[in-house]
């Protein structure tokens, strides 16, 4: 039997690296994200401020493997990136987060060749990396996409639509998933494709307006003709959505470290008011309602923030339970999210609901996150398969 050591619990507990990592990002993020993040939303623009100080401190796209030209960093550095990014922006927090989403196909599934094309420039900053999953009538139900890509010699002619594409019009590379086999079987007529924002007949919708991350762009893809060479395929013909499924398994991760970051956030900035306001000649902090209002907020983010890591490390080292721990972890963390930023804007009082202070801007953004990468209701529905299976 082996014998338990103090060495063993290091797993409950972020290595020293880990650590030294958050310290950069924090300062990254304080000194170069959050004195922008306001105008950001208030404008409805692209962060690039955020963008070019995530570039310069290589923290872009960390997730890109060394061979590739990236820091490889693994999914736990990669989350608390994010994470600490999203405290002061959410919508800055998604320039990581989905350069991981769009690229991790190729990372899991794409020959060398491709991956050898599209992950340097990533690395080095060059573009964003868009994903194309969802469509109008297939949200929830991806099996029943639309778009179509149909052989041609050697080359592939897209046409159809994407919906809610991330930072869509930004990036230079889309991985796009589109049925080429129509009357295949469901789930396994599914192929990914490379987009590149210069072939023609690729166009974008409008910017959608939305509640929340107003920095990040929303918008749909269109293809008329979009003639894709063969050498874009992403895996194998068929074998798209199996990727797709399998890219999110890991990057719902990411969505809990967003969550989790917009949580902490929102914390932070109650607790800095509440400490300093007085009503009844004493300051709001030493009521015991409001501490107890505070207690359950930073239990429940801590609480988010340990199923997120848990999550991290499974999906680093691929465990076969990560359908369920990311699942969990993004389905648990965007709840606490949205509780805690709605908790935290009732601590301000009226000042809560003013663009004054960002916590209005947090509770806007928290909402997303219990939406986009599956919705929670779906995320229920994968961790009740996980368990049935077992």
């Amino acid at each position: 039997m082996h014998t338990v050591t103090s060495s063993d619990f290091d797993l409950f507990r972020t290595s020293e690296d880990h650590e030294a990592l958050r310290e950069a990002i924090r300062a990254v993020a304080e000194d170069k994200i959050a004195p922008f993040a306001a105008a950001v939303d208030e404008e409805a623009r692209y962060p690039q401020e955020a963008h070019d100080a995530l570039v310069a401190s290589d923290f872009f796209a960390p997730h890109i493997p060394e061979e590739y030209d990236g820091v490889g960093a693994d999914a736990l550095a990669t989350c608390i990136v994010i994470e600490e990014v999203a405290r002061v922006d959410a919508s800055a927090a998604l320039i990581p987060a989905v350069n991981k989403l769009g690229s991790l196909p190729l990372i899991l599934a794409a020959n060398e060749d491709v991956k050898r094309r599209y992950l340097p420039p990533l690395a080095h900053g060059e573009t964003t990396f868009s994903y194309g999953l969802s469509e109008r009538e297939a949200g929830s139900d991806t099996a029943s996409m639309k778009c179509r890509a149909k052989a041609d010699g050697d080359d592939w002619v897209l046409n159809g639509q994407k919906s809610w594409i991330t930072n869509a019009g930004v990036s230079e590379f889309y991985t796009v998933l589109a049925v080429t086999d129509p009357d295949g079987p469901r789930g396994n007529n599914v192929t990914a494709f490379v987009v590149e924002k210069s072939d023609p007949g690729f166009t974008f919708g409008e910017k959608e307006r939305k509640l929340g991350i107003k920095g990040s762009p929303t918008r749909e893809l269109h293809f008329d003709n979009t003639r894709i060479p063969g050498d874009r395929i992403v895996g194998e013909v068929g074998d798209g959505l199996k990727i797709a499924l399998r890219t999110l398994d890991h990057t719902r991760v990411t969505i809990g470290a967003q969550a989790i970051g917009i949580a902490q956030g929102a914390l932070d900035q109650a607790l800095a008011y509440v400490k300093e306001r007085k009503q009844f000649g004493k300051r709001v902090a030493d009521f015991q309602g409001i501490q107890f209002m505070l207690a359950d907020m930073a239990m429940e983010v801590e609480a988010a923030r340990q199923m997120v890591y848990v999550a991290a490390a499974k999906s680093e080292r691929g465990d076969k339970d990560l359908s369920f721990f990311g699942a969990a972890a993004k389905c648990y963390a965007s709840d606490v999210a949205m509780k805690v930023t709605t908790d935290a804007v009732q601590l301000l009082g009226g000042a809560g609901y003013t663009k004054d202070f960002p916590l209005e801007r947090m509770m806007r953004d928290a909402k997303i996150t219990q939406i986009y990468e599956g919705t929670n209701q779906i995320q229920r529905i994968v961790m009740a398969r996980q368990l049935l299976k077992g």
